[in-house]
């Protein structure tokens, strides 16, 4: 068997096993979705900690050279998850935390990637957010208790994300302000405000597709600059 073939065969490995960690994805995000739908707590708790770490796999094997933190991005988003289901107090400020620094990665991705480079866009952009996230703290704040501030300064790198999210095209911009959406509609409860239909169902949805837009829309732009490197110069 000649190098090529070897390397060819390994390459349709990795592939395929990359496939299958994303079908295990989508499987996992249905079936935690229905069994939301179909209010079965035991179905919800085994389904939901296995979610991004198939999606962090995923990465890691469809992509080799993924970015370094995208990885951890996604894991630390699992560990948040397990503690905002586990619940209390203390359980939910420490999933937040755990969410929080998953922001921070997303954020230096996406700074890394020249988010800041076109200043002016940004600084549209930005201040659209800026506006959203202004107006809706001032809404939660007075339901929100002792959690305020720990709120407010979470909001913050959240709608960082998203703002840095839109450099990279409609994915990971759609994947930032989705995003945001979910956090906003924890946010609601948190406030007490009236829920909507299936206030949960659209809570995981929008942040299910989120992480996958997050990610895709980085290996996608990761696979763009390699093949550029590649490309043969005029």
């Amino acid at each position: 068997m000649s190098l090529s073939t070897t390397t060819r065969a390994a390459l349709g490995g990795r592939l395929r096993a990359a496939r299958g960690l994303l079908t295990g994805f989508a499987a996992t995000s249905a079936a935690h979705l229905g069994a939301i739908l179909a209010h079965s707590p035991a179905l919800q708790h085994a389904t939901k900690p296995a979610l991004m770490p198939l999606l962090a796999a995923h990465s890691l094997t469809a992509a080799p050279r993924a970015p370094k933190l995208l990885a951890p991005a996604l894991l630390l988003s699992a560990g948040g998850d397990i503690l905002l289901q586990a619940g209390g107090d203390t359980a939910f400020l420490a999933g937040m935390g755990s969410f929080a620094a998953a922001h921070v990665c997303y954020v230096t991705m996406f700074v890394q990637r020249g988010a800041l480079d076109d200043r002016r866009r940004t600084a549209v952009v930005a201040a659209a957010y800026a506006v959203a996230w202004a107006v809706l703290v001032g809404r939660l704040w007075p339901g929100l208790g002792d959690l305020r501030i720990p709120v407010a300064v979470y909001s913050l790198l959240l709608t960082s994300t998203a703002v840095t999210s839109a450099r990279l095209g409609w994915r990971t911009g759609l994947g930032g302000a989705l995003f945001l959406l979910s956090d906003t509609l924890i946010a609601t409860q948190l406030a007490d405000w009236r829920e909507l239909p299936g206030h949960e169902f659209w809570i995981m949805a929008t942040y299910v597709v989120a992480q996958y837009l997050l990610m895709s829309g980085l290996l996608k732009a990761g696979r763009a600059d390699e093949d550029a490197a590649v490309a043969p110069t005029a």
